[in-house]
């Protein structure tokens, strides 16, 4: 077997290198990365990142083994790889780069989580604890002031309680989501049983639901009480964009066949009558605690975990989410699941 063959089959982009820097084999996985021709290029050029180098030259000068961290920008945006060199016994180094980019951007997302949870939680914390010293001093005696503030206090309160609640919600469907629901469930039901429970806020609302579709079978394989909460959340986010005295419209019907899924499907579309989105913010809104407007959000009771949850319910049942908006009209939620045969 030739030292080629042996490369190639190297799953990760890999090269050998003489002891003046230039690449004397490189594999087709090295090749597509840096999207070029690599045979007797210079690494000095083609790497180009100091700690890089350093690795190699000391490959290549004092026989040690090393890595460096190695970005290299994309069409899709920067890739993070490690890259090591390992000195040959006959001169040069073989460098292999192994692509971190998906490790990082969850190490990224991690942190990026608990910093956004952090200040979440802190917010309502500091109103709580402002009260409760205020209540102490200056309003001790004030029965006005101290009703307004725990009313305000309890407002906070049941803010935290909906983030926990949330944040349980949204741990709970990520360590569902790679276990597909096999029981059988009849979706125009179930939206009539959420429609049934959100009667009191639609009622509030002064909004009316138009039903007219949920009247047939619209069968798909799910989980009965993560769907109920996805339909909760879709319709009741409708309520508080949608704008009162209007009307939210839901509609079901069977598809032959969803060029994305590529299988018959069943579509759900909640649609509202409210300002819109822009369009700049349509793909962010799964994002965890992404807010279109941060402070209608809070105070509608939102914590900008709903949508985030929802689309982890859709993932688990093999389906997709589809937001449209178009502003002065209104919203539609769109979501598409395999048909149960």
């Amino acid at each position: 077997m030739t030292v080629e063959a042996v490369l190639e089959g190297i799953p990760m982009p890999v090269m050998l290198i003489d002891n003046d820097s230039r690449i004397k084999l490189a594999n087709a996985a090295a090749s597509e990365m840096f999207n070029r021709n690599l045979a007797g290029a210079s690494v000095v050029s083609l790497l180009r990142q100091a700690p890089v180098l350093a690795v190699i030259d000391a490959s290549l000068n004092a026989a040690q083994e090393g890595q460096a961290r190695f970005l290299l920008s994309g069409l899709s945006g920067e890739n993070t790889y490690i890259c090591r060199a390992n000195p040959l016994p006959d001169g040069g180094a073989m460098l292999s780069f192994e692509d971190q980019t998906q490790q990082e951007d969850s190490e990224m997302m991690r942190r990026d989580f608990v910093a956004n949870i952090s200040h979440e939680l802190r917010t309502p914390l500091t109103s709580l604890m402002g009260f409760i010293e205020t209540l102490q001093g200056p309003a001790r005696g004030d029965v006005d002031a101290q009703d307004r503030f725990l009313t305000i206090m309890d407002r906070e309160a049941q803010r935290m309680n909906r983030m926990v609640s949330d944040l349980l919600s949204l741990a709970r469907v990520e360590v569902d989501e790679r276990i597909r629901p096999r029981d059988q469930v009849d979706l125009a039901s179930v939206l009539r049983s959420v429609v049934a429970t959100l009667e009191g806020k639609l009622s509030d609302a002064s909004v009316t639901v138009s039903t007219d579709a949920l009247g047939g079978s619209f069968s798909i394989l799910g989980d009965r009480d993560q769907l109920t909460q996805l339909f909760l959340n879709l319709i009741e986010n409708a309520i508080k964009y949608g704008g009162t005295g209007k009307t939210i419209h839901i509609g079901v019907e069977n598809l032959d066949r969803d060029l994305a899924l590529r299988q018959p499907a069943v579509r759900v579309d909640i649609r509202d009558e409210g300002e819109g989105i822009d369009a700049i913010h349509l793909p962010r809104l799964t994002e965890r605690f992404y807010r279109v407007d941060d402070h209608r959000s809070r105070d509608q009771g939102g914590t900008g975990l709903g949508l985030a949850i929802a689309k982890h319910i859709v993932s688990r049942h093999r389906g997709r989410l589809k937001i449209t908006s178009e502003q002065g009209v209104g919203s539609c939620f769109s979501v598409f699941f395999p048909r149960a045969e």
